[in-house]
């Protein structure tokens, strides 16, 4: 067991002391780097890329370089799952993700393989593997799945969508479709999530990308309450530390008392809700994620440090000491200069520091 040079990140998810804020970026490992454009075109293609050992191995650990960064996090795409369930999925320039195949009736549901990731996405355990061999103990590993609600908006609408027309139209009308679609979802993804840290993810979050498009009640219906349940089902502790789990719904700060339920370590926020607020609203029972606006790093240095700074601010006004972990809103976007996160990430670790003493 290699020992980890770096914990912060790991002990502040576990609201436990931190010498200074630590920091990652969601994307981190993305198109706004130029060496992640070369490994790209060498790949061929995105999934080429994802299924590659050595190149997604590589991608993962180009960030690191540039910044200091207090974990990595697999470079992979939420979509593996359905993908390794038969629905073909490939990649349209310009468009996004698509699928082949779609859901649509009982008989599609239950016509899905129950998945097997150690064998079904080996190529994603292979990465993990290389990746904690790489990384020789300098920051953790952070593991991701997409949500239940995330993954069968994809499946139901057969890429991206605006307005979820399809999924919402089967939530309305066959609610019981979707919910066995979701079942067999959450348990592919405590499967996919187990395998991957069996194969050395050290944290692990669950990207809900898209249950703020849904109303109150369905949120906890249809989202909420599947994602508890995967919570339930992961493995809780590998090489004698704890494998913290972070739950990041996009546009769900108004849901941060409900979420309180899902037995998650940490909970994820968008640059919607206020980090003070948020604290209040959890009341030091899980730590807290995020929730720089990603567009601030368009920003030129000042405009950065300045947001960076209220943000911290925000984060510890009740004098909190620590169960707080900096990031941004959503991903990083493919526009913004590759100089501009060393200002928000060393912004982090220097201002945080007074706080924490």
């Amino acid at each position: 067991m290699t020992t980890l040079k770096n914990d912060r990140f790991l002990r502040a998810l576990l609201r436990e002391p931190v010498d200074c804020t630590p920091v990652w970026m969601m994307r981190q490992a993305g198109r706004y780097l130029p060496e992640y454009r070369e490994s790209r075109s060498q790949a061929g293609d995105f999934l080429s890329l994802c299924k590659n050992t050595d190149l997604a191995c590589e991608v993962t650990l180009q960030p690191l370089r540039r910044y200091d960064l207090d974990a990595a996090i697999l470079f992979s795409d939420i979509l593996t799952v359905p993908d390794a369930m038969g629905l073909g999925l490939y990649f349209e320039a310009g468009e996004g993700p698509k699928f082949k195949k779609t859901i649509a009736t009982e008989q599609d549901v239950a016509a899905l393989p129950k998945l097997n990731a150690q064998s079904d996405l080996s190529y994603v355990m292979d990465a993990v593997r290389a990746i904690r061999s790489a990384l020789s103990g300098q920051v953790p590993l952070i593991g991701f799945s997409g949500s239940p609600w995330t993954l069968a908006t994809y499946m139901i609408e057969g890429g991206s969508s605006k307005d979820f027309r399809f999924t919402k139209q089967m939530l309305y009308r066959q609610p019981e479709v979707l919910h066995a679609l979701l079942d067999h979802l959450a348990d592919a993804v405590i499967d996919y999530l187990n395998a991957q840290i069996d194969a050395g993810a050290q944290a692990i979050q669950i990207f809900d990308s898209w249950g703020g498009a849904l109303a109150h009640q369905q949120y906890q219906s249809f989202s909420l309450q599947y994602m508890q349940k995967i919570v339930a089902g992961l493995q809780k502790e590998k090489e004698g530390r704890r494998i913290p789990v972070i739950l990041f719904t996009k546009g769900g700060g108004q849901w941060l008392v409900p979420m309180l339920a899902s037995g998650a370590d940490a909970l994820g926020l968008d640059w919607t809700t206020p980090l003070d607020v948020a604290r209040q609203m959890v009341q030091g029972r899980v730590a807290l994620q995020g929730n720089l606006d990603p567009a601030t790093l368009y920003g030129d240095r000042t405009t950065i440090e300045t947001a960076v700074k209220h943000m911290l601010d925000d984060a510890y006004a009740a004098g909190e000491k620590t169960g707080y972990v900096a990031n941004l809103g959503h991903g990083i976007t493919q526009w913004v200069d590759p100089d501009q996160p060393k200002i928000f990430v060393d912004t982090v670790h220097q201002y945080s520091a007074k706080y924490l003493a």
